[in-house]
């Protein structure tokens, strides 16, 4: 393909205006310079009419709302049959009719792209899309245990939606759908199904998503490898489920979605648990709780058991009593030895008094002896130990046992007495 360099476009004004015929003259001579160009794209309506020898295809941009009619010799479409859907190479030259005003491909060769194509252009964005971590499955979800409603986007009246409903029901009678019917092949599907993915998205009460459609060709299950799905999917705030197909049918939506399901089938399965198991799960439950609770009960009934059967607790009274009398022994034998270290200290005391007794002035004088003193002018009694302390005229106070006599010293004498005279 060839671009012509841009000429200066004359400058128009309101009072020197172009007629329409020259801007359409002009808009096809810029066409024109575009010369010869390939074109890629997916079929979307044929008219052929018998008797005629211009046949009219629109052809369309699987990754955007774009279209254009395509003009080719009817000879084309018998050497190369073609149908809605399919995937075709387009060597054609652009033409702009100016009666019309319209734009359109005329085309002089029609190549339908084939299978090993087609696989080759998944293969390199399976291999693009892996790159940029959309398989990645730490970025999947998992669905709810019992989601509140089930959006399912599939064909209208197709085996794909009778059988995720009809497995689904069986599994769970009260789960609640939202259907969405939409093109599952061709090319409406991609746009229809992005619709009704992006209005399912929104809807609070809608927690998982199944795509589902029966099996196919690799052609009819193109869509489900469309790149703008696939990244729709990936943008998807709910968890999608994929059920394309059959078990061999691998459409990349299967390494997109947050589930795979291998058949739509498998899907009515997945989305919702089992009434009939979790009854017989919730049994298990019960009689493993009520085990467990009769376990505990007879353990702690034997403890309580072992426990009663101490004596400390058969007879609680007894140590008491034990107790009680070791106390009163103690007390008595307490008493006993506090009574008799009294007695030995009473006795003690008392032959101590008895010695002090015997041993003191009194018990002396009543012996017969005397205790002889000196009485000074000023009153202070001095005991005389010795004659040298009694001289003449001494005035003396003899204490007896019974009293005590005075005496004056008249003489004195050594030996076994002093003579006094009263």
């Amino acid at each position: 393909m060839t671009e012509a360099n841009p000429t200066p476009t004359p400058t128009t004004t309101p009072e020197h205006p172009w007629p329409v015929r020259t801007v359409a003259r002009k808009i096809a001579d810029w066409i024109n310079r575009l010369g010869d160009v390939w074109v890629e794209g997916q079929v979307t309506q044929i008219s052929n009419r018998p008797g005629t020898g211009t046949a009219f295809i629109t052809l369309r941009d699987p990754a955007a709302d774009v279209s254009m009619t395509v003009t080719c010799a009817t000879g084309l479409l018998r050497d190369q049959p073609l149908r809605d859907g399919t995937r075709v190479v387009v060597h054609a030259r652009p033409a702009f009719f100016i009666g019309r005003g319209t734009l359109s491909l005329r085309a002089d060769e029609i190549r339908a792209v084939g299978i090993g194509e087609l696989l080759a252009r998944i293969e390199r964005l399976r291999k693009l899309l892996a790159a940029e971590g959309i398989f990645d499955p730490r970025r999947k979800r998992r669905p709810p245990f019992l989601p509140h409603t089930v959006g399912l986007v599939t064909g209208r009246a197709s085996a794909a939606e009778k059988d995720v409903l009809t497995n689904a029901r069986a599994r769970w009678p009260d789960v609640r759908f939202r259907v969405e019917n939409v093109a599952v092949q061709g090319a409406l599907a991609v746009p229809q199904i992005i619709d009704a993915l992006s209005s399912l998205d929104r809807d609070p009460n809608v927690q998982v998503i199944v795509i589902a459609r029966g099996g196919g060709s690799v052609e009819d299950l193109l869509p489900f490898s469309d790149e703008t799905l696939l990244r729709e999917v990936a943008r998807c705030r709910t968890p999608v489920v994929s059920a394309i197909g059959h078990e061999q049918d691998t459409p990349l939506l299967d390494h997109v979605a947050d589930v795979r399901a291998s058949t739509p089938t498998d899907a009515g399965k997945r989305v919702v648990p089992d009434i009939v198991e979790e009854a017989a799960r919730v049994r298990q439950l019960r009689d493993r709780a009520r085990r467990a609770l009769h376990g505990w009960v007879d353990r702690e009934r034997r403890l309580l058991d072992a426990l009663r059967s101490r004596p400390v607790l058969r007879d609680p009274l007894s140590p008491l009593e034990q107790r009680s009398a070791q106390v009163t022994a103690l007390v008595e034998r307490s008493r006993r030895s506090v009574r008799g270290l009294l007695a030995t200290e009473t006795a003690n005391l008392n032959h101590t008094g008895a010695r002090l007794t015997t041993l003191g002035p009194a018990a002396t004088l009543a012996r017969g002896y005397a205790v002889v003193q000196r009485v000074d002018d000023d009153g202070t009694p001095l005991v005389l130990r010795s004659v040298a302390q009694a001289p003449d005229g001494a005035h003396l106070r003899v204490r007896v046992s019974d009293g005590a006599v005075h005496a004056t010293v008249t003489g004195a004498s050594g030996g076994n007495g002093a003579e006094t005279g009263a």
